[in-house]
């Protein structure tokens, strides 16, 4: 039986497999898509992330907090009116991690459109 492992052993000067480079912090489906709006919207506003994600206000704080640790994004709190506000916007940290995965999705994308293409 042979299989994509039967070919020739790896090069090893060959560049690691694309995957190698997701990052674990950016990669996680609610922080991506965190990520995502916000470079979309540059800045966005709590309620709006919750509701977008479908998250529980607990869960997307939590997630919000390994990107700020991370200093993927900046969290603002403040007023709109009498009404607390928390507001996410992405650092230069965050644009750069951002791209960087979406390029390593791209190149992994890339891999398996050539391999059905055979």
């Amino acid at each position: 039986m042979s299989g994509p492992l039967d070919g020739p052993a790896p090069d090893e000067t060959e560049s690691p497999h694309p995957v190698t480079g997701l990052d674990d912090v950016v990669h996680q489906r609610v922080r991506l898509g965190i990520l995502t709006i916000a470079h979309e919207a540059r800045r966005v506003e709590f309620g709006y992330l919750r509701t977008q994600l479908g998250l529980t206000a607990g869960n997307l704080s939590q997630h919000l907090s390994v990107l700020e640790t991370a200093g993927l994004i900046e969290v603002e709190k403040g007023y709109a009116g009498k009404r607390g506000r928390t507001w996410i916007t992405l650092t230069a940290a965050g644009n750069a991690a951002l791209a960087e995965e979406i390029a390593r999705l791209k190149q992994l994308i890339a891999r398996v459109e050539t391999t059905n293409a055979q």
